[in-house]
């Protein structure tokens, strides 16, 4: 499984209940696209959400975004970790 994080813009003056709603509608539907949300973070001044994720590729990490409300274009494979 390739590693993904994404980027969302929008979410200024979003609270950490919030953030957790949003990262749960993620979980609700992640296995029908074979992907696993790890963990979400949170800029509320910059409206800035990163989320970290394994899963079969970008386009499945859009899909699972999309469906759950808060759709991303900005996607990212992480390949290199030190």
């Amino acid at each position: 499984m390739a590693r993904f994080m994404d980027i969302h813009d929008g979410f200024v003056g979003v609270t950490e209940a919030q953030l957790a709603e949003a990262h749960a509608a993620d979980l609700a539907v992640e296995a029908e696209e074979g992907m696993h949300f790890e963990k979400a973070w949170l800029d509320p001044e910059s409206g800035k959400v990163f989320c970290m994720s394994t899963g079969p590729s970008k386009e499945a990490v859009m899909r699972v975004h999309e469906r759950a409300g808060h759709p991303t274009h900005e996607v990212y494979e992480i390949s290199v970790e030190v």
